[in-house]
Parts: C-alpha cells; structure tokens; sequence
C-alpha cells in the first residue's frame, strides 16, 4: 500500500507512554479497572497501555480481548464472511470502569458493536475509550476519551496502522489519499 507514513515507531511509543499516564492519572480505583482491546490491533495496544500503567502502578491490570464481529451492523452488505477471533473477558465487568482500546476510530460503528459487545458481559460502570488515530468522518456521535493523532481524510481516503508483532514491517500508521 502506499501513502506516507504519518507516524512512525517512535511516535507511537511517544503517545502510548504519554495516553498511559494520563489514563493512569484518571484512574480512581485500581481494583475495578481494566483494559480491553479491540481485535486486532486494539489488542496490542492495549497490551502496551496495560504494560505501562503496571509499571507505574506496580500492580496487575486486569484486561480482556474483544471480537465485535456478530454485532457489526454490516454483516449482511459484507459480501465475505468475516473471520472470528478471540473475545476472552474473564472478569466480571459489573461495575468496573473499562478502557476501551482501537486503533483507528472513523464513522464510530466499530465502537458502537464493540459497546453492544461488552456490555453483553454486564454493566460497566463507566466505559471510556482510546484509539491511536482519530480519522473524522463520524456517523454517529461517538467520541475518544483519548487520542494519540488527530487526522483529517475524505471517507475513500485510507489509513493503516501496523504493529509488530501482528505486523512484519514494524510499528507505523500510513495515510494514502484517493
């Protein structure tokens, strides 16, 4: 794919660290927060995020997997079938202040099946949310809580995040305009 490469390695660890301590410094209570990715990506950036809240809290960080697959509300206009992946949350959620965790945030229905999804699992207390690259183009009113990048593309427009070790080519987000 081509496009040019608005983030690199060092910029995502720079927003990792720096969303990481400020979600840090807004947790209230330790004991009913966790961390949840969005497959794919979501999930290792989570796993980032949780890596350094543990560091600087010096205590485990309870944290999930999510699969937002059945309740995407374009299955039937898909075409091809989508493959299933992991949701393991093997907490009980009730009452817990989740963070919400993807890698790219645009018409807001990825986040809007991933609620629907979590909240098949109890109810959350408060849900807030991360994603590393905030593209527009919203269709419904859905906002980050945090963001690493703002950027502003046309809905044809593209963007892709790659992460090792999902990805081969390293840690970069590539914007290409159509």
């Amino acid at each position: 794919m081509g496009g040019d490469v608005i983030l690199n390695r060092d910029d995502i660890d720079r927003i990792i660290r720096e969303n990481a301590d400020r979600i840090y410094g807004d947790i209230r209570d330790m004991d009913n927060f966790a961390i949840v990715g969005i497959q794919t990506r979501g999930v290792e950036l989570a796993s980032r995020i949780k890596s350094r809240i543990e560091s600087q809290s010096g205590r485990a960080v309870k944290s999930g997997i999510l699969d937002i697959t059945f309740y995407r509300d374009d299955l039937a206009t898909r075409g091809v079938l989508p493959v299933i992946k992991e949701t393991r949350i093997e907490f009980d959620i009730n009452d817990m202040t989740i963070l919400l965790v993807d890698d790219v945030i645009f018409t807001g229905r990825t986040t809007k099946a991933a609620l629907e999804t979590l909240t098949a699992f109890g109810r959350p207390r408060a849900i807030r949310l991360f994603v590393l690259i905030d593209r527009g183009n919203r269709e419904l009113p859905i906002q980050p809580d945090y963001c690493g990048f703002k950027v502003t593309t046309a809905p044809a427009d593209t963007i892709k995040v790659r992460l090792s070790p999902i990805d081969d080519n390293g840690d970069s987000v590539i914007f290409a305009r159509q």
